[in-house]
């Protein structure tokens, strides 16, 4: 691979929280492994490129919603990608758009259905840390993030959980899905941490690295020079303060 491709997704209405961090953080990890990555900024009203590495989908408020989901479904480039295989990490709205439904401004709204999942109301908004045990092979550590939403996510067959809750509110706060969170489904991990998500949780950042390189997380580059080192221990320092 000559340079690793990575599409930041309508950072300009779906951006919330940082991010806008996780694009940052898988063109760091990769340059820290030798590699050549560079990040792909595609704003509303440009078309998605279906054929870039890895793409990151952020949250955002109603409105941003809508309009993302208005134009990601007209352009169809990001649905393109999911077809060939293309990473795709989406957060906290972006999980909802890429869902089959979802409630925003009070109406029931079309999203691009890549994942086997609709989206209502919680009875109480879900505001704080959630700390779940990743359901995703490969993936040992728990999983932290901080998560602000009101939507209340339902799973179809098709899709998986991303992990199983231990602290905080998952997808729901009723029925029999109530102890999980996030969504797997083909190539898109969808979750609803922010923090950035891939700064908080390494793993899935090289998860999703080698995903976008069509190899092994174990047959990844290591890490390289003093700056990788000094990173790697204060990412250590940050999730035991999270998890704590």
């Amino acid at each position: 691979m000559s340079e690793l491709t990575i599409g930041l997704v309508l950072p300009d209405v779906l951006g919330t929280y940082g991010d806008d961090g996780n694009a940052l953080v898988l063109r760091q990890r990769a340059r820290m492994r030798g590699l050549t990555a560079e990040i792909h900024k595609i704003t509303l009203g440009q078309p998605v490129p279906e054929g870039l590495d890895v793409y990151t989908v952020g949250g955002g408020e109603d409105v941003a919603q809508l309009l993302a989901a208005e134009h990601l479904i007209a352009d169809g480039g990001l649905n393109r990608a999911a077809e060939a295989g293309r990473p795709i990490l989406a957060i906290c709205a972006g999980l909802q758009v890429l869902g089959h439904s979802f409630r925003a401004s009070g109406k029931i709204v079309d999203g691009l259905g890549l994942l086997d999942a609709t989206t209502g109301s919680l009875k109480k908004r879900m505001i704080g840390e959630i700390i779940s045990d990743p359901l995703l092979p490969g993936i040992t550590e728990p999983l932290t993030g901080f998560a602000n939403h009101q939507g209340s996510t339902i799973l179809g067959a098709d899709a998986k959980p991303l992990g199983s809750l231990t602290k905080g509110t998952g997808n729901c706060d009723e029925g029999e899905q109530v102890s999980y969170e996030g969504a797997l489904q083909g190539s898109v991990v969808a979750t609803y941490m922010h923090g950035p998500a891939l700064a908080r949780n390494p793993q899935l950042a090289d998860y999703l690295l080698a995903q976008a390189m069509g190899i092994s997380v174990e047959e990844l580059p290591p890490l390289e020079g003093s700056f990788a080192r000094q990173l790697g221990d204060e990412v250590v320092q940050l999730r035991k303060e999270r998890l704590r």
